[in-house]
């Protein structure tokens, strides 16, 4: 029906016109309106009227159209378990205060068999088995196999990957498994031997003299001297020297004082050499060397030298 007032159109339609007794069709609801009216669609229970089931019925569906109209659809799945030819009544649509109905159909619903009223009651139709889905069970066995196929996989790449690229193990250095100061002594008796500041390269000299110093602070006194400046290991050994108690060796150099004092002024010797290009004399070249050698036996672990005193009277 239209109305030209409201531009509401409400059609209703049905695919079978005819069917056998408990056959099922579909009726289409169908209202085109303007997008700014409003419209009620109607609520329906379970019987569309006496004798007609409504066996499911779908959500409306809202379609815009290419004109700005506004389409609403609905499907009723209907059936009836009655021999009769039906009229279905027109269906009513609201908007505002106005009711639009839809043309009345018809609904032949036709007995496939004769009753015979002398025997017992029995059902319509008989029980139908249901067929077996082999579909369904061959895709869902199939996904099950896919499912445990990518997860063997997955565990076996993880397995690869984890055997591959393992990270290599750094090696241990061989001097960190001596003592500390075994392997500053010996380095310093290759700096000693070398003298490679006679050569002029007084830098590299200086350089290797305070790394060698630097990397027994590090292991001796557990400063990390090759990571700070110099005023900064100065700083952290400063109260550990002047304690005393970690100083060996004879009474004319048993004094951390003196010790620390001839530390700085190496350190801050090879800082002007390294940074201000400072030249130095042979005798600071050679008064540097001898703090070393002195700051590393001064210095080292007591066990070490009762160790090296017990092997001296031994042989």
């Amino acid at each position: 029906m239209f109305n030209l007032l409201l531009a509401i159109v409400v059609s209703a339609s049905i695919d079978s016109t005819t069917l056998m007794l408990g056959d099922q069709t579909d009726l289409h609801l169908q209202v085109t309106h303007e997008a700014s009216e409003q419209v009620q669609m109607p609520v329906f229970g379970e019987q569309l009227q006496d004798g007609i089931e409504i066996v499911d019925k779908t959500i409306v569906d809202t379609l815009k159209l290419s004109d700005g109209r506004v389409q609403l659809n609905q499907y009723l799945t209907l059936t009836s378990f009655k021999d009769s030819l039906f009229s279905i009544e027109p269906i009513a649509v609201a908007s505002g205060e106005d009711t639009f109905w839809t043309e009345a159909l018809a609904l032949n619903i036709v007995q496939p068999f004769e009753v015979d009223t002398t025997l017992a009651i029995t059902d319509i139709k008989d029980i139908e088995k249901a067929p077996i889905w082999w579909w369904g069970i061959i895709r869902w066995v199939l996904l099950a196999l896919l499912v445990a196929g990518l997860g063997v996989a997955g565990y076996y790449l993880w397995k690869w990957y984890e055997k591959h690229h393992q990270p290599e193990e750094e090696p241990i250095n061989p001097d960190l498994l001596r003592p500390a100061d075994e392997v500053a002594l010996e380095k310093l008796d290759a700096i000693k031997e070398a003298k490679i500041w006679k050569d002029g390269k007084v830098k590299e000299y200086q350089t290797d003299l305070t790394d060698v110093v630097r990397e027994y602070i590090g292991r001796r006194f557990d400063v990390q001297s090759t990571e700070k400046t110099s005023d900064e290991t100065l700083r952290e050994l400063k109260p550990i020297l002047l304690n005393g108690e970690l100083i060996n060796g004879d009474a004319s150099l048993n004094d951390g004082k003196a010790l620390f004092a001839k530390l700085s002024k190496m350190l801050q010797l090879a800082d002007l050499v390294k940074f201000a290009k400072w030249h130095t004399t042979p005798d600071e070249n050679e008064q540097a060397l001898t703090t070393a050698y002195e700051f590393v036996q001064e210095t080292r672990i007591v066990e070490e030298l009762k160790v090296d005193s017990l092997e001296k009277s031994e042989s």
